[in-house]
């Protein structure tokens, strides 16, 4: 007997294992571990995943797989392994670990179909009124008409009609139709000469296809000879052509020429940084570098001309960018290189174009992957070296089930393949500077600029004494004045708006005061329900004061400004000046991000202003000023990292400016002027940083001294979710020792979202082990509940969001 390990597509703890299916002898030499399968489950029939095969089994009476839904395996061996390191890893469902792995078409739909089993005469009039004489038809037009479901129920066991589940796949492939001959060369010859003189549009496709020999695009054809479908009709009739159906890929660079580069002369400090990953590549190691560099220093061309040595092995490379603002720049540069080699995975392109973009990779069409977090999945099987740009983006950390961070997987399966790993940033993670500090990681350093440019030089503009003299718009004298100047010299400015804070902090526009916790580094959040301020780290609150606690003033302010709010001023400030806005709302049209960038890059605007989606990777000859709108937005967001967010951003954005042979300008307005992140961003002083910041997070115990893990909890009932979290804190309590601290319950920040209670306890540990067991025993605990929909539970080990 042979027997296929199924792995069922359904989340739930009691359903987390493999099931048994006895194979059909007629599929038995295709079924494979990582192929789809369509299998019974109770009364319904879903799609499953093979993860292995046996030749027998503990259970005698083995139901059968019904059908493939793959001929070849999707998933690789080692990725159906590392489905089981990532389910270990973040405590997720080995069906949730599989389907990340997948872009969203290899999710399958259910549909449920009635099928009527006796005739039409004998069915109640009620049935027949909805069946309308077909045998077949949709079970949602049963749950539409006034048929009671007991009704339903009788029906199916009297045998009259039956329901059947059908699971279909997302993935379809995009076909087109194509003109070839069908005879040789020389019988089209003998056809076109004995044609009468009024076929004169079939002459001319005969003419065609005698020159040319390939086939061509139907549509390409009429276009091209300027003729309607029926002369073509008429001779494939003849059978001197035919038409064919052929699969083609959707292009989501249709049309856009990518000029091929070839590479540049390295510096001597890009020599220097390149030498240890070229030769971890040659003796084939895995090592993590971290190639620390200033921006414009010239990592891409690292990464290039690595990447050019792991192809020249014939082997393959992962890319992975932060998000869509920087792939149309990124990916250029790499298609310009590598041509046809490249595919790309990125959240910006259409289900169907993921779908492509992942065939071409996966039948080793090509050799390299540019994409987002979700590209460190590619089903390469040889894998020669693993590129994380930005890697201090929090991107890389995937916020729903399974919560895995791009850079562990990158790690784990750079181990697998012997490969090195490259993290590049201008400004890394905390975490990963220490690694490379202790030697953990490899530390690669560029300090300087590709052309010898300096870095541009900041001004920070104190807000509050703009307001002192009087100036109460959004932009300072001297920001106005430098755009006022660069819109003289036919200059572009970029204004970055940081407004990921919203309204959530409180502050004195006269002293610039922020109310800070009493117990901890971070600043409290106004509860409007309550009026009152929070501590989302230890609890503590008070009443919203009427007045600054510490200069007394009434100018007592909640912060935030959007960025439509910043273009109206820019038009009545600057009412010569061309304005493009990027945000959320400008850019959530397919292919807007692009349009909007090339506009900008083609000079049909002076300025861009945007979010933090245009701080990192634009590379603009042409802009020399660089102007930060609310640099403290971020500052005081309820969150650890807050000020090593600011101090990245504010760098990053910095060096938008000057990249090219005119000289850049930052100006940066800010409340407070003094706070260490800004001081120190605006000095590009990443050591100092370091040292700073690490001083605090040791002092109140945060990573990288500690790790964390968050366990958010959320009813619809209020009660229930105090309790279910009172409940989570004792069963922590109950199954661990002195070697971690446990923070909570407490409220979440946004305590309702989706009419959901939320509530929230924080782990701080030394080693995993110290924390494994208690975590399992909470899922365990509340594993009914999680599974009847009542309570929802998520554990996130390292969470970069808090809210």
């Amino acid at each position: 007997m042979s027997v296929a390990k199924v792995i069922v597509d359904v989340a739930a703890s009691p359903i987390d294992a493999t099931f048994d299916y006895q194979i059909p002898t007629h599929l038995e030499e295709v079924i494979q571990p990582g192929i789809r399968v369509i299998v019974p489950f109770g009364p319904r029939k879903i799609m499953g995943f093979v993860i292995g095969l046996a030749d027998e089994s503990e259970f005698e009476q083995l139901k059968f797989i019904e059908e493939i839904m793959d001929y070849t395996p999707i998933l690789t061996q080692e990725l159906l392994e590392l489905s089981t390191w990532l389910q270990t890893e973040t405590l997720c469902y080995r069906i949730s670990a599989l389907q990340a792995m997948l872009p969203a078409v290899f999710k399958a739909s259910y549909d449920k179909e009635v099928w009527l089993i006796e005739e039409e005469t004998s069915l109640p009039e009620q049935l027949n009124a909805v069946a309308q004489g077909r045998e077949v038809f949709p079970f949602s037009e049963l749950e539409q008409s006034n048929i009671s479901d007991s009704e339903v129920k009788r029906y199916v066991k009297n045998q009259l009609i039956d329901i059947k589940y059908i699971v279909k796949g997302k993935n379809r492939i995009k076909k087109q139709s194509f003109v070839e001959h069908n005879v040789d060369l020389h019988i089209l010859m003998e056809e076109a000469e004995n044609l009468s003189g009024n076929a004169k549009k079939q002459k001319d496709i005969l003419d065609y296809f005698i020159e040319h020999h390939e086939p061509i695009l139907l549509k390409e054809l009429q276009s091209l000879l300027n003729i309607t479908k029926a002369p073509i009709d008429a001779l494939v009739k003849k059978g001197l052509l035919k038409i064919e159906q052929k699969e083609v890929y959707r292009d989501p660079f249709e049309g856009k020429n990518n000029e091929s580069t070839t590479p540049l002369t390295l510096t001597n400090y890009q020599k220097q940084a390149i030498t240890p990953i070229l030769n971890a590549i040659d003796d084939e190691q895995h090592h993590t570098f971290l190639l620390h560099g200033v921006t414009g220093s010239g990592k891409t061309e690292i990464y290039l001309q690595s990447i050019q040595r792991v192809l020249d092995k014939g082997e393959e490379a992962i890319v992975l960018v932060p998000e869509i603002a920087l792939t149309p720049q990124m990916v250029s540069r790499f298609k310009a290189r590598f041509g046809d080699e490249v595919a790309v995975l990125h959240s910006g392109l259409s289900q169907g174009e993921k779908y492509d973009e992942w065939r071409k990779i996966h039948r080793k069409e090509v050799r390299v992957v540019v994409g987002a977090r979700s590209a460190i999945f590619a089903p390469f099987e040889n894998i020669g070296i693993i590129i994380i740009d930005e890697e201090h983006e929090q991107t890389y950390k995937q916020e729903d089930y399974p919560k895995y961070h791009a850079r562990e997987v990158a790690k784990q399966r750079a181990a697998h393949h012997n490969c090195p790993v490259v993290l590049g940033s201008a400004t890394p993670t905390l975490e990963s500077f220490a690694r490379a500090s202790k030697g953990v990681y490899h530390l690669l350093e560029l300090t300087e600029r590709v052309n010898e440019q300096s870095m541009p030089e900041v001004e920070i503009v104190d807000m509050r004494q703009e307001l002192h003299q009087g100036n109460r718009s959004m932009f300072s004298q001297a920001l106005t004045d430098q755009i006022n100047q660069r819109l003289e010299n036919n200059e572009q400015v970029v204004l970055m708006l940081n407004r990921r804070g919203y309204s959530t902090f409180v502050m004195c526009r006269d002293c610039g005061e922020t109310i800070n916790c009493n117990h901890c580094d971070i600043s409290m959040t106004y509860h409007r329900k309550f009026n009152k301020l929070k501590c989302h780290y230890c609890s503590d609150e008070r009443p919203m004061p009427n007045v600054c606690p510490n200069c007394e003033s009434d100018a007592i302010r909640f912060f935030g400004t959007g960025t439509q709010k910043v273009e109206e001023a820019l038009n009545i400030h600057f009412p010569d000046a061309r304005v493009i806005r990027m945000d959320v709302d400008t850019t959530s049209r397919k292919g807007a991000h692009e349009k909007l960038l090339n506009q900008f890059g083609n000079h049909e605007a002076d300025i861009l202003l945007g979010t933090q989606m245009i701080a990192k990777g634009l590379d603009f000859k042409n802009v020399t000023l660089v102007g930060v709108i609310a640099a403290d937005s971020m500052l005081h967001l309820p969150d650890f990292r807050a000020s090593e967010k600011s101090f990245q951003l504010l760098t990053q954005v910095s060096g938008r400016a000057g990249r090219h042979e005119l000289p850049g300008q930052v100006v940066v307005q800010t409340y407070t002027p003094e706070h260490y992140s800004v001081q120190l961003a605006s000095q590009y002083d990443y050591s100092a940083f370091y040292e700073k910041e690490m001083e605090v997070r040791r002092q109140f115990q945060y990573p990288p001294y500690f790790y964390l893990a968050l366990i958010n909890i959320s009813h619809d009932n209020h009660v229930a979710a105090i309790e279910a979290s009172k409940q989570v804190a004792t069963i922590i309590a109950q199954n661990t020792t002195g070697n971690c601290q446990l923070m909570g319950p407490t409220p979440s920040p946004m305590l309702r979202i989706k009419n959901r209670y939320r509530y929230q306890c924080m782990l701080k540990y030394k080693k995993r082990e110290y924390v494994d067991d208690a975590l399992k025993e909470v899922l365990n605990h509340f594993r009914k509940e999680m599974n009847q929909n009542q309570l929802q539970l998520t554990i996130d080990f390292e969470p970069y969001h808090f809210m």
